[in-house]
């Protein structure tokens, strides 16, 4: 039945965008594939997102930004009815935390937007980056960007917001979808591998720092 139930609630149908697929027979693929298979091995969280012996560190970041990115955006697919202009007309992380959104193009000054709003224009800007051949190559032979990790942290930071918006404004939605165990994975894995690589500042992690231990269990 909770099979079921999640099968529902994750169905392709809801996603936020189409999902960003590495391409079989890179070494990027090679690379998603063991990542999977550890995490469906059972293993630890922390264990799974170290570094495997001889890999590219920068391959393994492009990775996991690339796949945080499509289970991050399935998530607040799921859950996007509830969030609304009228119910969340600021983005936010409870009364303390407010996202305002600034990009290179329309916004040049944090502009205080909706949680809908921002969220748009989030994925939109991930997913222009990840498709950005100069930022993310994908091609054998040609080298990451020397700001390649600067462009990352800036990535998982925004994608951290969401988790905090969701966790502190729409939990009994996700609560009352059956999908709270699948959430509160994907937040530990999120969470293990930044922290293993240092990737988010610990200031950006302090929303969910005080945040009932049972919602993250």
């Amino acid at each position: 039945m909770m099979a079921l139930c999640l099968k529902q609630v994750f169905n392709k149908d809801k996603t936020f965008r189409p999902r960003k697929k590495f391409e079989p027979g890179t070494q990027r693929f090679e690379l998603y594939k063991k990542a999977q298979a550890s995490l469906k091995s059972g293993l630890d969280l922390k264990s799974v997102v170290q570094l495997p012996p001889g890999e590219s560190i920068n391959d393994w970041i492009a990775v996991h930004v690339v796949d945080f990115f499509n289970r991050i955006n399935l998530i607040y697919g799921t859950m996007s009815e509830y969030c609304t202009e009228k119910s969340c007309p600021i983005m936010s992380g409870g009364l303390k935390y407010e996202y305002r959104w600034q990009d290179d193009s329309k916004y040049k000054k944090p502009t205080k937007l909706s949680a809908p709003q921002y969220m748009c224009m989030l994925m939109d800007w991930i997913e222009m980056l990840i498709n950005n051949e100069d930022i993310f190559p994908t091609r054998i032979g040609v080298p990451f960007p020397k700001q390649f990790q600067q462009v990352c942290t800036k990535i998982l930071t925004r994608l951290f917001r969401v988790f905090v918006h969701v966790y502190i404004h729409h939990f009994d939605s996700i609560i009352n979808m059956g999908a709270e165990a699948h959430v509160n994975t994907c937040y530990k894995h999120f969470y293990y591998f930044i922290r293993e690589f240092s990737l988010v500042d610990h200031r950006e992690l302090e929303p969910l720092v005080r945040m009932p231990q049972g919602w993250r269990n």
